[in-house]
């Protein structure tokens, strides 16, 4: 069964881990990982999520497995979930935060990629049925339809602003 490190409040590894699903305890935190991947076009790959994991639209993410940083977490998270070969060298860290009530720490990832033929992604199906190319504005309106993962949208909008200011 798969492990996750546990976290102080100030982001240090404890040395502790809890197996994936276990409750997280009182004083500890989990990382959380998201990466977002634009295109040229300025669209983002989208996935739509399985039944198993809710069945609405988000971008890929997951927690790092024990024994990984988080931008190795990313890595293995897209490899795993969309089958997709990302470099650490393309990353860009846009957000880290933490969330008191949710117990996690998440470290959000953008990076700039063409990638051809996204019907041809190796796609883990337990965990993600399709995937797209979507701009901001029809991200949006899958928000505003109640489709999009409501905690990866509040990160979208924390891309978006960042993208911004950062005119990439």
């Amino acid at each position: 069964m798969e492990k996750r490190d546990l976290y102080d409040k100030d982001k240090n590894l404890t040395g502790k881990t809890i197996y994936k699903n276990f409750p997280i305890p009182k004083g500890y935190y989990i990382l959380v990982v998201l990466i977002f991947i634009q295109n040229s076009e300025g669209k983002f790959l989208i996935q739509k999520r399985s039944k198993l994991k809710n069945g609405k639209f988000a971008t890929t993410g997951g927690h790092p497995k024990a024994g990984e940083t988080s931008i190795e977490g990313a890595i293995t998270e897209v490899k795993e979930e969309i089958g997709l070969d990302i470099s650490k060298q393309d990353m860009k860290l846009f957000f880290s935060g933490r969330s008191d009530t949710a117990k996690v720490f998440c470290d959000d990832y953008y990076i700039k990629m063409d990638v051809p033929d996204i019907e041809n992604l190796k796609l883990q199906k337990s965990e993600v049925d399709s995937v797209y190319w979507f701009s901001a504005d029809e991200i949006k309106k899958l928000m505003q339809e109640g489709k999009f993962f409501a905690s990866h949208f509040d990160d979208f909008e924390i891309l978006l602003e960042w993208l911004k200011s950062n005119k990439n």
